[in-house]
């Protein structure tokens, strides 16, 4: 049988749940909510109170950030990850991060929108925080820290096909999409239960007051008006609010999702607020907004469900504990010992005694007795093993040394590097921006010898064609105007009271190419004068 310890922890309070596994039976052994000034206080005497001295503890990760990256998804297992770490640092450039900082984990899912391609969701934090959370679990056994948000699915039991998010209503508020059984999203929002908590601490001087005074709160509802004008509810100002703008990112949050959403499911701090899932059911038709319940939990229990909702965050943060979800987000960096493999930890019998070799193989020495063949033989075998691990051990540091050497020294010269590229790409960029002034300039110049060589050569083609129709000009033939309309055009109105002259005009002026595609309006007889409009090209087109 084996156990967990689940803690989720938050500034003030501290949610908890120990968890027992015996085959596939699930059962909360303990459980419970404790505020705290001191937290290193507090969590020993949740360790005191569950009797987990030796049981393993898995706790929530804090301020980790989720950012997501999409890879083609032939590529192989080595492939992925590199690609993984090269978007990572292309991210950590451009926004100007420390990677060196900074510890991550990704799980990865397909891409719905794009099936060839997978879906990346990169976790990463800072290494400071962690470094925080194992100074305050210093001298637990602490074998997972985990971010709640990727873990707080291990208590639901979504069905096939089924798309769903889970609001979880802590510290801060998630939203976890699950879609097809599988955390396909992670949204932030920054209001969450603190702010409602602090709230009301700041006028009752209590934070575990204010918890209480949430937990009796009931909120109306359009249709059931259950607007209670009781002491419990004099702070729905302080609730109303903040669950409102929850509401609206999570509305945000549904319209944009890439499947149409059908169950929310609420949980953390906001669900102790009684009618919460009535509240999100008015905004949200479409779905079905339920309260979420541990999977394994009957409701036939003697302890009230609402009890078990209240510490759902420190089930989930157990099961992650017990085997449960993606085994490969866990933040904690493995020890020595939990390297090594079960059958050779050991384990001290109280009594000083004796020392068994691992319950499940049932093997033990007692020292007051005399050894016999196979305990000499069993106890060399211990003392190579464990000359091999501390060899084994030894080289390992050293290399990990050299190779965090190494790797520091590349991450400068890489660092150096894409200063430099960044330097040349610079000046390309303003040798580029001086070609184009410089092209602008030549056009410019180009563009006006053009249009002089045009005027001049309009200039000088008038003259020879006033020249020409003057001495082609028939008798009887009066030229009312001459214009030029457009650069090349030439506007002729005349004007006679022969016919035949004016047909003469035309035809003098096509077959000495006087102007080119000559055209001529009907004459028009007016008091016994025939007008006519003629116009054509100075130059062939």
């Amino acid at each position: 049988m084996s156990s967990c310890l689940g803690l989720y922890i938050q500034e003030n309070l501290i949610k908890y749940a120990k968890l027992t596994k015996d085959r596939d039976n699930l059962k909360v052994e303990a459980f419970g909510v404790k505020f705290y000034d001191n937290i290193s206080e507090a969590i020993n005497q949740i360790v005191s109170e569950t009797y987990s001295y030796k049981t393993p503890i898995s706790t929530n990760l804090s301020g980790e950030n989720y950012n997501y990256f999409y890879l083609f998804s032939l590529l192989n297992k080595n492939d992925i990850k590199k690609s993984i770490d090269t978007e990572f640092d292309s991210f950590c450039y451009d926004k100007g991060y420390n990677k060196n900082a900074l510890d991550t984990r990704y799980a990865l899912v397909p891409d719905i929108e794009n099936k060839e391609k997978i879906k990346v969701i990169h976790i990463s934090t800072n290494k400071i925080d962690i470094n925080n959370k194992m100074q305050e679990l210093e001298g637990k056994t602490v074998n997972n820290i985990v971010p709640l948000p990727m873990t707080i699915s291990n208590i639901t039991d979504v069905k096939e096909k089924e798309k769903a998010i889970i609001v979880n209503i802590e510290d801060k508020t998630t939203v976890t999409t699950i879609i097809d059984k599988k955390i396909y999203s992670v949204d932030k929002i920054e209001e969450g239960a603190s702010t409602i908590l602090n709230n009301i601490s700041q006028k009752e001087n209590s934070y575990a007051k204010a918890y209480e005074i949430c937990k009796n709160a009931t909120i109306y509802t359009m249709e059931g008006k259950d607007l209670i004008q009781e002491e419990e509810n004099l702070h729905l100002e302080d609730i109303m609010p903040t669950l409102y703008s929850i509401v609206q990112s999570v509305r945000q949050i549904v319209d944009n999702s890439v499947e149409k959403i059908e169950r929310i499911y609420i949980t953390g701090t906001g669900a102790i607020i009684n009618n919460i899932d009535l509240y999100f059911q008015e905004y949200f038709t479409e779905c079905k907004c339920e309260i979420l319940k541990p999977y394994f939990i009957p409701n036939t229990v003697k302890i009230n469900m609402k009890d078990y909702i209240e510490v759902n965050s420190a089930i989930a943060l157990g099961l992650q504990g017990l085997g449960y979800g993606i085994k490969t987000l866990n933040f904690k960096k493995p020890t020595l010992t939990d390297k090594l493999p079960s059958w050779l930890k050991l384990e001290s019998k109280k009594d000083g005694k004796k020392l068994t070799w691992n319950s499940k193989i049932n093997i033990s020495f007692d020292f007051k007795a005399a050894l016999d063949t196979t305990e000499r033989w069993l106890v060399r075998t211990i003392a190579g093993v464990l000359c091999f691990v501390i060899i084994y051990a030894g080289i390992t540091v050293f290399l990990k040394i050299q190779t965090n050497k190494k790797m520091t020294e590349i991450a400068n010269v890489k660092a150096d590097t894409e200063k430099q590229i960044k330097l040349v790409e610079n000046d390309i960029q303003a040798l580029n921006n001086k070609t184009t002034k410089y092209e602008e300039v030549l056009k410019n110049l180009e563009e006006y010898k053009s249009e002089s060589n045009e005027n001049r050569k309009v200039k000088d083609s008038i003259p020879n064609f006033l020249t020409s129709l003057m001495s082609g000009m028939p008798q009887g033939v009066t030229i009312t105007s001459i214009k030029n309309t457009t650069s090349y055009t030439i506007r002729i109105e005349a004007e006679s009271k022969d016919y035949s002259q004016l047909g003469y005009l035309i035809g003098n002026i096509k077959t000495t190419n006087m102007l080119y595609n000559v055209t001529s309006s009907a004459g028009v007889k007016q008091n016994d004068v025939v007008k006519i409009v003629i116009e054509g090209n100075l130059f062939p087109e």
